[in-house]
């Protein structure tokens, strides 16, 4: 039987990384780990998976020395998330909760030099889109030949994905409802409603 909080299609997990692109990269490192934070976008195949991720890291992180000897990582991501408490709720007995979003990737690092110019132009299109002014990288000037060189591109092949949805599918419609007109978080609310069609009756949102 399919856990109610699993991912349905494989769009959801492109939808978590194009809303909330910031992810860790965690790989071992010695003794330990390496963890670095960094915003990456989602590349899916013909069939619309996830097939790879597009990121950048800065030269100077020791973590690029680290995924050169040995390039496997898992990389985790983080969507809305938040505390669900029982106060607008009516069933007796009713605990408190946490909702949330994530997914976690397992990964083959590819190191591209040559995608540098393509791996930043490729984000600040994505992270300006829809600004009244979008911002361009020709603004910076000569200071972007500098800055471009201090940087290594690279490819994050998936080998592995799973994703957990955790957004009130286990309510009922009528605590669901309850939840949802109180909830103060509108990011949350908005992935709880998209999880549960048709169970919520509420008049917000």
């Amino acid at each position: 039987m399919k856990n109610l909080f699993e991912t349905r299609t494989a769009s959801d997990v492109i939808r978590l990384i194009d809303e909330y692109p910031l992810a860790w990269i965690v790989s071992a490192a010695g003794a330990g780990f390496a963890a670095t934070p960094l915003p990456l976008l989602a590349e899916s195949n013909a069939s619309g998976a996830l097939e790879s991720l597009l990121g950048h890291f800065a030269l100077s992180n020791p973590h690029v020395a680290q995924l050169r000897e040995s390039p496997w990582a898992t990389i985790l991501f983080s969507g809305p998330q938040g505390y669900i408490s029982p106060e607008a709720v009516s069933q007796p007995g009713w605990a408190p909760t946490w909702n949330y979003a994530v997914a976690q990737c397992e990964v083959y690092i590819e190191f591209l030099p040559e995608m540098n110019n393509e791996a930043l132009a490729r984000l600040v299109r994505k992270m300006e889109t829809g600004r009244r002014e979008p911002w361009t990288i020709d603004e910076m000037g000569e200071r972007y030949a500098v800055m471009v060189k201090r940087i290594i591109a690279f490819r994050a092949h998936v080998r592995g994905v799973r994703g957990r949805f955790k957004l009130g599918q286990d309510e009922t419609p009528h605590t669901l409802t309850e939840l949802l007109e109180e909830l103060r978080d509108p990011a949350l609310a908005r992935w709880m409603r998209d999880f549960n069609p048709g169970r919520d009756t509420s008049t917000k949102g």
